[in-house]
């Protein structure tokens, strides 16, 4: 069931948060591709990314206002990273958390999207730990 039921502020929340989750996804996924050979982190990643989409692109590109977002500056925390597994953490952590608030909204009107994003933020957990405890 797809519906357009959501208002144009609501898709642009789940627009920055189908952008933040395939980015954080991307991230640890080129890392586990390029510098660690992983064939099979970089694969569930990859697998996971091309499954974080929704229909309504259109709904998404009219409502994305990137140039009006009042957080769009970086702060100084976001510029602290020490080593690559913080790299690795924080991109795990944006990709969870961005797939919450799509699960979150979609119980409003798409059970099966929210499930799917439920789906990708635990296949997330578990990815991370996997993947932490494997690092170098």
């Amino acid at each position: 069931m797809t519906t357009n039921s959501l208002s144009p502020e609501l898709f642009r929340v789940v627009d920055a948060n189908i952008n933040r989750l395939k980015e954080g996804i991307r991230v640890v996924e080129d890392i586990m591709r390029y510098r660690d050979n992983n064939k099979e982190f970089s694969s569930e990643l990859k697998s996971l990314r091309h499954l974080a989409r929704v229909e309504e692109t259109t709904e998404l590109l009219t409502s994305r206002d990137s140039v009006n977002d009042v957080l769009r500056p970086t702060i100084k925390s976001e510029l602290n990273r020490s080593d690559i597994k913080s790299i690795i953490t924080a991109n795990f952590k944006r990709a969870q958390e961005s797939s919450r608030v799509l699960e979150e909204l979609y119980k409003l009107h798409n059970a099966e999207y929210s499930e799917k994003f439920k789906h990708i933020r635990y296949e997330l957990y578990n990815l991370e730990k996997e993947v932490i405890l494997n690092e170098r």
